[in-house]
């Protein structure tokens, strides 16, 4: 395998399946069973999910809201996502830890990044819920910071695209793909990779990102078998 232990960021939206909203059973099933073929590799997980298929504190705010109650909205959204994939990696026989970086001890363990590490040394899935405990900032932030914390080989984001593009595939058909890119050309190219807090702390950091399509079977233990799957920036 290319990497010994990798973060893979998932979206809310990307719960939703066929819906305008909520979780699909269906997809997250799916999700499940992909990464279960990668922890049968030997391979050390961890994953940070999104909240937007249940709220967003963005679009609260735009509507009149406290913009620090619509992100701890957000936050709590985060942790429902987490218990729902942490439910379905279980029905698949893959042990699973919940860490939160907001205490709510009856669901999930606080996050403490010593006994995360521990977790993932002995083969359990560690999903990290609650964003970064802080509002203002994403869970793209939320995701680069704790791969840096647990000392991640890189950080997978699973997209319903199959890599960074000039321009939306979806609304332009001569959008051309990336297979490799550097931080600096995404910034100088203002392409929409992370947001900016996100993206800068990786380049700090030297933590290579690869966008893939996740909704294709088979993609992620594919792209951690060496395939030249979605676009890597490094």
């Amino acid at each position: 395998m290319l990497y010994k232990r990798i973060l893979l960021k998932l979206s809310g939206e990307a719960l939703m399946g066929e819906r305008q909203y909520g979780i699909d059973p269906k997809r997250l099933a799916e999700y499940a069973q992909e990464i279960k073929q990668v922890v049968n590799t030997g391979v050390e997980v961890a994953i940070v999910i999104g909240g937007g298929n249940i709220f967003r504190g963005v679009a609260g705010a735009s509507n009149g809201m406290d913009r620090v109650q619509g992100d701890h909205m957000g936050m709590l959204a985060t942790v429902i996502n987490g218990l729902a994939l942490q439910s379905a990696l279980e029905n698949e026989d893959v042990p699973t830890r919940l860490q939160t970086a907001i205490k709510i001890n009856e669901v999930a363990e606080p996050f403490i990044r010593r006994k995360a590490m521990r977790h993932l040394e002995k083969g359990r899935v560690v999903i990290f819920g609650g964003g970064t405990g802080n509002p203002y900032f994403t869970t793209d932030s939320a995701a680069v910071l704790r791969a840096i914390e647990i000392e991640a080989d890189v950080i997978l984001k699973g997209t319903r695209v199959d890599g960074i593009y000039t321009s939306d595939p979806e609304k332009n058909n001569d959008a051309v793909k990336f297979d490799k890119i550097s931080f600096e050309e995404v910034l100088k190219k203002g392409l929409k990779v992370m947001d900016t807090t996100a993206f800068t702390l990786s380049q700090e950091n030297k933590l290579p990102i690869i966008v893939f399509d996740m909704n294709t079977n088979g993609n992620l233990l594919r792209l951690i078998s060496g395939e030249k799957i979605g676009t890597v920036v490094q």
